[in-house]
C-alpha cells in the first residue's frame, strides 16, 4: 500500500445562492465545505490515495460538520483537532457571460488561523507519509500559520518527505510584499510548485513575456522562462501552472505546463463550458499529485491533471467528483459528452 499523503490547510463552509442568483437576490443559500488543501485531499481519497487532511476546526456541530463531509468522501481526519472560536465562511456568487463570479470571505479568527505548531501531533502525522501539501492562503491566514507552515515544511524536507505547494495568492489576505517574504523563506524546502499565470508574478515578481490574463493570451516560452526563474531561485524539482484564457464567465479554454528540472511539456488545450470554476485549481493539484506520487511519466502526469482538472470545472462544488477511468477517456480523446450506458 502507498504511504499516505498529508494536507494542512483550512476548511470553510461554503454558501452560494441557487443557481445564477446574485448573493442581493437570494433568499437561500446552498451549504457546502471546501479549502483548497480539503479539496486536494477528495481528489486524492477519490483516486484511491491514503490523504489525510490537518486542521483546526471548532468543537461544535459546524464543525463536525465539516469533518463528516470529508470522512464521507474518503479523507483521514483522525488528525483534525477541535479548538477555537469559529469556521471560516465563504460566499459564491457564479457568474454568466461577461459577468463575472464573485467570492465574499468571512473567515478573521477562524479556528486554524489561531491555531499554531504545537497544537498537532507532526510527529503522529509524518508517520507512514511520503507527501506533504499545502497552500499560499494558509501562510497568509496569520502570522501564526505562517510560522507554522515554516516550521512544518522544514520537518517534513528532513524526514524526506516531498512537499508541495500551489501558490495560490489572495489579495484579500496580504499584500504583495507580505507573500513575496514569507514564501520565499518556505520555498526552498518545496519540491514541486504549483500556481497560475498571476501567481508568480503576484508572489515573486516573476512574469511570463507578451501575456494577457484578460485578453488570453498565453505565450510558452514566457512561462518556461518563469519555471526556469523559480528553480533557479528556490531549487525548487518541478514547476506545474494551469493556462486559463477567458473567454467569459462560461467559457474557457483550459490547458497546463509542467517543468520537471529538464524540459517543459504542454498538455493540450480543452474549451470549457464552466458549471462550476471554484477547486479548479485544486483538482489541478490533486490530480497532478496523484500522476507524480504514481510515477506519471512527465508528459502524462501534465496530461492527466488538465484532464482531471478540465472534468472539474462541470461539477458543482469545489470537490472533484471524477473517475480515473473519467479522466483517462479525456486524456484519451473522448470529450464528446455522451450519454454512457
Amino acid at each position: 500500500m502507498s504511504k499516505k499523503i498529508v494536507s494542512f490547510g483550512e476548511i470553510m463552509l461554503r454558501l452560494n445562492p441557487p443557481g445564477y442568483l446574485r448573493i442581493q437576490q437570494t433568499d437561500s443559500f446552498m451549504a457546502s465545505y471546501a479549502g483548497g488543501e480539503a479539496n486536494v485531499a477528495v481528489s486524492l481519497a477519490n483516486y484511491g490515495e491514503s490523504a489525510a487532511f490537518v486542521t483546526m476546526v471548532p468543537a461544535n456541530d459546524i464543525g463536525q460538520s465539516a469533518i463528516n463531509s470529508l470522512r464521507h468522501w474518503g479523507v483521514d481526519v483522525s488528525f483534525i483537532v477541535k479548538g477555537g472560536e469559529r469556521l471560516g465562511v465563504y460566499f459564491v456568487e457564479k457568474g454568466a457571460s461577461q459577468r463575472a463570479s464573485k467570492v465574499i470571505y468571512d473567515r478573521k479568527h477562524s479556528s486554524v488561523a489561531e491555531s499554531s505548531f504545537n497544537d498537532f501531533d507532526w510527529n503522529a502525522i509524518f508517520n507512514d507519509a511520503d507527501w506533504f501539501h499545502f497552500t499560499g492562503i494558509t501562510p497568509a491566514l496569520s502570522d501564526n500559520m505562517a510560522d507554522l507552515c515554516l516550521e512544518v515544511c522544514k520537518m517534513a524536507k528532513k524526514k524526506g518527505i516531498t512537499v508541495s505547494c500551489d501558490l495560490n495568492y489572495r489579495k484579500n489576505l496580504w499584500s504583495r510584499e507580505k507573500a513575496k517574504g514569507v514564501m520565499s523563506a518556505i520555498m526552498p524546502f518545496v519540491d514541486v510548485v504549483i500556481g497560475n499565470e498571476e501567481d508568480a508574478y503576484d508572489v515573486f515578481g516573476f512574469k511570463a513575456g507578451d501575456t494577457n490574463v484578460i485578453d488570453g493570451k498565453l505565450n510558452r516560452d514566457g512561462y518556461r522562462d518563469v519555471a526556469h526563474m523559480i528553480t533557479d531561485s528556490f531549487g525548487c524539482s518541478k514547476v506545474a501552472f494551469t493556462l486559463r484564457e477567458s473567454i467569459s464567465a462560461n467559457d474557457n479554454n483550459w490547458a497546463g505546463m509542467l517543468f520537471d528540472g529538464n524540459d517543459c511539456y504542454f498538455s493540450k488545450k480543452y474549451p470549457i463550458h464552466i458549471v462550476d470554476r471554484v477547486g479548479g485549481g485544486d483538482s489541478f493539484s490533486g490530480a497532478l499529485i496523484y500522476a507524480l506520487h504514481n510515477n506519471f511519466p512527465s508528459d502524462q502526469a501534465i496530461e492527466f491533471a488538465v484532464a482531471a482538472s478540465c472534468l472539474k470545472h462541470t461539477i458543482e462544488y469545489d470537490f472533484n467528483h471524477v473517475t480515473l477511468d473519467e479522466v483517462r477517456n479525456l486524456m484519451g480523446g473522448d470529450g464528446s459528452g455522451r450519454v454512457q450506458r
